[in-house]
């Protein structure tokens, strides 16, 4: 039995009410949903209350799954509960989810953002420089931090991301490649606080090629 077929049996077990079957979809799904929520807050107890929340909203809403996949619908989920979340924070401070613009050009994946597995002597670097890409995601405004952590981190390609944050596939990729400029700015003034093996590969302003997937 595949995995695939395993999958779709799961899901309409749960949308028959089967929390079993739910419960393994969680079992599965529970690191990328918490993953995300992490990144949107920036913090281990509100993404670990938000994970909740997405998935309690996952096992009502499942039986509006349809014609997508399951990773591509969660992070709908867990992305919209977040929203939610940084409305509620922001709320007295007005500030905005949305962007001014949403215009750009397709910018350069941020392949130095990928962390390959690191060894033993390369763990607290890598830890030092996930706190900085954590803290330099905090300050992009919600949308474009969506994008980064769907499509750069998540690796979900542009079209899931469209489905996901329910916006136009040209939206993804503009404010994409605002995302992507915005986070070089952000690492660029912090550089001092990576790692120095980490400092090199962070394309300097105006040497990333534009480029169409």
């Amino acid at each position: 039995m595949s995995s695939s077929f395993d999958e779709s049996s799961l899901i309409q077990s749960a949308q028959r009410g089967d929390l079993e079957a739910f419960n393994v979809l969680v079992d599965r799904y529970q690191n990328l949903v918490f993953r995300i929520a992490l990144r949107m807050l920036g913090n281990e107890d509100d993404a670990a209350d938000a994970s909740q929340l997405a998935w309690i909203s996952a096992f009502r809403k499942i039986h509006e799954l349809r014609g997508t996949r399951l990773r591509t619908w969660l992070a709908r989920v867990v992305v919209n509960t977040c929203y939610d979340e940084i409305r509620r924070q922001h709320r007295r401070r007005e500030v905005p989810l949305l962007p001014v613009k949403s215009e750009g050009e397709e910018a350069e994946a941020a392949f130095w953002m990928a962390d390959p597995a690191p060894g033993v002597e390369e763990s607290v670097d890598t830890e030092e420089f996930d706190r900085t890409i954590q803290a330099c995601l905090q300050s992009l405004a919600p949308v474009y931090r969506t994008m980064l952590i769907l499509v750069d981190i998540e690796g979900l390609t542009y079209e899931e991301a469209a489905m996901a944050a329910r916006v136009p596939l040209g939206t993804v990729r503009s404010r994409l490649a605002r995302a992507r400029l915005a986070l070089r700015e952000r690492l660029q003034e912090r550089s001092d606080l990576l790692p120095t093996r980490r400092r090199f590969q962070i394309p300097q302003a105006g040497q990333a090629r534009m480029r169409c997937p």
